[in-house]
């Protein structure tokens, strides 16, 4: 039995919450994930885990054991990261996700410069609208728009967007301008299922929020699209400002029920807490957050 690996199958276990997901994120059949923390079991002589409707639980020995492995991983990693020159020279591979459009119109930008300023460092950027997870996805730092959970991430404020609601002036000429949330009823409204429910839109009112409901006239899966559609006089689309602002500072775009907008979303740059960062980690977010701030400014409404 390689105890080493026994003890990462265990941790992903305890991590995942059950063997089936461990299974997956270690790319293993479920036989042996099941095989290798039973082996461990019987070399211990001791049971450390136990399947409940709840799904694992640790017992007093598998805790014990579990803190213990942890650490001693944790430990064979550092020394591996300082082996291989992590934290003498910004190099390796690092794995970034942000959300589509911004990914595309401020993080892009920033990894090639970063690319260039460190030729030993390589970027898997991932562009994607649902929230990755760092242990699942294996990812080293995420860009996250919106309020964060408690978690134990180290999160940097880099600035905030606001939600917008536009239309074209055409439009607006045609169909008249909105004074409250209650007028969208009257209105043909394109709703993007990416960012909030394709039927309801929340807004803010003396301080409290208000849940207003409408029939989309049209629903689509990209904000691309809705924004296009937008501009093509279709009605009422909702956005953040990053994706919007250009066309609002051209008048292709106007920004209505600006009265009963909710507060703007925080924009963080988050990654996972370690005792020692490596270098490439810590050049990464030293080299972009000072970039994606000013762009973050620049695009401001």
């Amino acid at each position: 039995m390689d105890r080493l690996e026994a003890m990462t199958t265990l941790l992903a276990a305890v991590e995942c919450g059950s063997l089936s997901k461990a299974s997956r994120h270690l790319g293993l059949p479920l036989a042996t994930v099941s095989r290798k923390v039973a082996e461990l079991e019987t070399h211990l002589n001791a049971t450390l885990l136990i399947r409940s409707a709840k799904g694992l639980e640790m017992t007093p020995a598998g805790r014990s054991y579990v803190t213990a492995a942890k650490s001693i991983l944790e430990q064979l990693t550092e020394a591996e990261r300082a082996a291989s020159g992590e934290y003498t020279e910004p190099k390796g591979d690092l794995a970034v996700t942000a959300p589509i459009m911004f990914g595309r119109m401020h993080m892009l930008p920033a990894v090639t410069r970063f690319l260039s300023a460190f030729p030993e460092v390589a970027v898997s950027l991932v562009l994607t609208d649902r929230v990755t997870h760092f242990l699942d996805d294996q990812v080293d730092v995420a860009l996250r728009i919106g309020e964060l959970p408690d978690s134990s991430l180290i999160a940097t404020r880099l600035g905030s967007v606001r939600r917008l609601v536009c239309a074209a002036p055409d439009y607006l000429a045609a169909n008249g301008v909105p004074k409250t949330p209650d007028d969208l009823a009257r209105h043909s409204v394109i709703s993007f299922d990416g960012v909030s429910s394709p039927t309801t839109w929340i807004f803010a009112s003396e301080g409290s929020e208000i849940t207003t409901s409408f029939r989309s006239r049209l629903s689509v899966n990209t904000i691309d699209a809705a924004i296009d559609a937008g501009l093509g006089g279709a009605g009422l689309i909702r956005a953040n400002s990053y994706q919007v602002g250009d066309h609002v500072r051209s008048g292709r775009l106007a920004i209505v029920l600006e009265n009963f907008e909710p507060a703007p979303r925080p924009v963080h740059l988050v990654y996972d807490k370690q005792n020692r960062l490596p270098l490439k980690l810590r050049a990464f977010v030293d080299f972009v957050i000072p970039r994606l701030r000013e762009r973050l400014m620049h695009a401001a409404l």
